[in-house]
């Protein structure tokens, strides 16, 4: 069974999908961005911290940390931004580095937007 979750406090769904599912024990985040908040407008920096401020929000909801992390997929419209976004990540993360792709695309959502991630976390 799959089961289909929106969080109180992040942003709200502006589309077909939901913030995340859960199955056989993994929860797959959808794609998080900075739209509807306050980092919209703002750069990389801004708006990744955002991101990850979501992440940890969902971690906490689901009585998890960052160490349960499996994967995170970051689609960036610029890859000349990566230096902005790195040491971010680092901090982030801390000592549990996940598996990460990382790509480069040509626009997201909304022309502010500089950054989108998604991730996959272990649940049990």
């Amino acid at each position: 069974m799959v089961e289909r979750i929106n969080y109180q406090g992040l942003p709200s769904i502006a589309g077909p999908y939901v913030h995340a599912t859960k199955h056989n024990g993994t929860l797959y985040v959808s794609g998080l961005t900075a739209y509807g908040t306050s980092s919209q407008d703002q750069g990389i920096g801004e708006q990744t911290n955002e991101i990850l401020s979501q992440i940890k929000q969902i971690l906490e909801h689901e009585q998890r940390a960052v160490s349960d992390l499996i994967k995170l997929t970051i689609f960036i419209c610029d890859m000349s931004e990566l230096g902005s976004i790195r040491e971010l990540l680092f901090d982030f993360y801390g000592e549990y580095l996940p598996a990460c792709s990382l790509v480069e695309v040509s626009k997201l959502i909304h022309s502010d937007l500089r950054i989108e991630i998604e991730a996959t976390v272990a649940l049990s």
